[in-house]
């Protein structure tokens, strides 16, 4: 069954029923759509799609920022059985002219926060038939979708398609360089929509609170699990501790996935009294968990002195393996917290080493994952898939480790590994002791050449909004709580630069300080 059939599947059981809110805060802006209306406008958009020329394979490019409509426009575009290629709403003219040269983007759709950043590169895309805006006020060069559906049928496309057919293209985050393209195919999609479902316990009674960009595949995917059980979602378009707390009461949220950020700042608002429990009615809200990230272990055990009965539960995953849950924790392992998990439904997991063996019980390898959530291709370029796709194993690039419980511990990302003077750092653990200190908000340890010792450790310290920290203060905290060799060499105070789904961007914090020197 694909995800399209899904959708399907609740218009004919729970026509009636809300599918989506979509919510505004600050505006006291609220939407909701019902399963049969949200599989009607999907059909219009497919028959819309159909009659400008969009065909089975064919790419259109999908540029808007969260709301019921991403889904609607979505769902209409893998319809046609062309691939939906969604782009990250952060991307400038010039990421967006890359992805959609790589794709071949043959019809292309977008909101109006992004009228300017298309109208720069329009004249450099050729291949592009039809720009297809999704506002009011549609420029002179692109056709509204509104008129495009006032004729379309919505009666479903006779499009066949089947489990290894492509649907989606999604671009990485690109946090360790250029986006890369990643080919998901219709069984990769339902992979994750059945084992989101099953990780969470997910009921036709739960309301999933959805706040991060539905363009990543982490978001998205999770919500597939409200899809597959028909359950209500709620878009919340407006992040701010009292909005999610609002949300939940008058949702009746049961689920949040919340980033670290986030859930720092619910915790920071709930610290200084500005944010306060009893104001809402939270009693329903079943399961909080966070993922797209590695989880500070004292952020989890902050949030349960607020919430000690809550549910708590984390995921891996990648783009590259249709977003989380390749590896799960499962919310009976709080005892395990820190922990990424053990292998999710339906995926195997090895840690090996340089020459892909099996490393032993409590020693660093690369994670490596298998499963029916694993991508197809790295599009266009044969010559990485090969690389990451060996024997059918997905290497991950991430460093982990196995405990004699089987559970797997996320040690840091490869290429983020510090090597100073012979001694391996990684960073994660180094900046889960800074995130101890009562001031810091926010921390990142990067490295930087240095010619004595290889490279050295330098942090980037994000105080906690009204408190101020020295470098004294911290270097004090460094040395009562880290060995001599993991200690950063270097503190500076500065934001920590995180993408939408809250990596931290350390490919722009070691351009930012690639000048800085350790004076001895």
């Amino acid at each position: 069954m694909t995800i399209s059939d899904m959708l399907a599947k609740n218009a004919k059981l729970y026509p009636d029923d809300i599918a989506l809110v979509e919510l505004k805060p600050s505006l006291n802006f609220r939407y909701e759509i019902t399963w049969r209306e949200f599989d009607n406008k999907a059909n219009k958009i497919a028959n819309a799609l159909y009659n400008i020329g969009i065909r089975k394979d064919d790419k259109v490019i999908h540029l808007m920022t969260n709301s019921i409509d991403w889904l609607v426009v979505y769902f209409g575009i893998i319809r046609t059985g062309a691939w939906a290629v969604p782009l990250n709403f952060r991307f400038e003219s010039g990421d967006i002219l890359y992805c959609t040269e790589i794709a071949e983007g043959k019809a292309f759709v977008f909101g109006e926060e992004f009228i300017s950043r298309v109208e720069e590169i329009r004249l450099k895309l050729p291949a592009v038939q039809k720009f297809i805006f999704t506002g009011d006020d549609t420029p002179a060069w692109a056709q509204n979708i509104g008129d495009l559906i006032a004729e379309a049928s919505a009666n479903p496309l006779a499009i066949e398609l089947n489990g290894d057919d492509p649907c989606g293209l999604y671009f990485t985050s690109g946090t360790t360089g250029q986006p890369k393209p990643i080919l998901l195919t219709h069984k990769n999609m339902e992979h994750a929509a059945v084992s989101e479902s099953i990780h969470h316990g997910q009921t036709r009674n739960d309301n999933f609170i959805l706040l991060p960009p539905l363009y990543h595949t982490g978001a998205k995917m999770h919500w597939f699990g409200s899809l597959y059980t028909g359950s209500k979602a709620t878009l919340l378009r407006e992040i701010k501790p009292s909005y999610i707390f609002k949300a939940v009461h008058k949702e009746k949220g049961t689920i949040v996935w919340l980033l670290v950020p986030w859930a720092q700042d619910i915790l920071v608002a709930l610290d200084k009294g500005e944010l306060k429990k009893e104001d809402y009615e939270l009693d329903q809200w079943r399961l909080m968990h966070i993922g797209a990230q590695p989880v500070p272990e004292s952020l989890i055990r902050h949030w349960n002195t607020y919430f000690p009965h809550m549910l708590y539960d984390t995921n891996y995953g990648l783009s590259e393996s249709t977003g989380p849950g390749c590896v799960h924790l499962g919310v009976e392992n709080i005892h395990k917290v820190g922990a990424i998990g053990k292998p999710g439904y339906g995926w195997q997991v090895r840690i090996v080493n340089d020459n892909d063996t099996d490393v032993p019980v409590g020693a660093v390898g690369e994670l490596l994952v298998k499963g029916n959530g694993l991508m197809k291709e790295y599009y266009k370029n044969p010559r990485r898939t090969a690389e990451v796709l060996k024997g059918g194993w997905l290497h991950t690039g991430d460093l982990a480790k196995m405990d004699e419980d089987g559970f797997i511990w996320y040690v840091d990302r490869k290429k983020d590994l510090i090597i100073t003077g012979g001694e391996n750092i990684f960073p994660i653990e180094v900046e889960e002791v800074l995130l101890c200190h009562p001031k810091v908000y926010d921390a990142a340890l990067i490295g930087l050449p240095d010619v004595r010792l290889g490279e050295i450790a330098v942090a980037v310290i994000d105080p906690k909004p009204g408190m101020a920290i020295t470098c004294e203060e911290m270097a004090a905290f460094c040395n009562e709580n880290l060995p001599k060799y993991k200690r950063p060499r270097i503190i500076v105070f500065d934001k920590v630069p995180r993408n939408p789904t809250g990596k931290i961007e350390k490919v722009k914090l070691r351009e930012k300080y690639k000048d800085l020197k350790y004076v001895r």
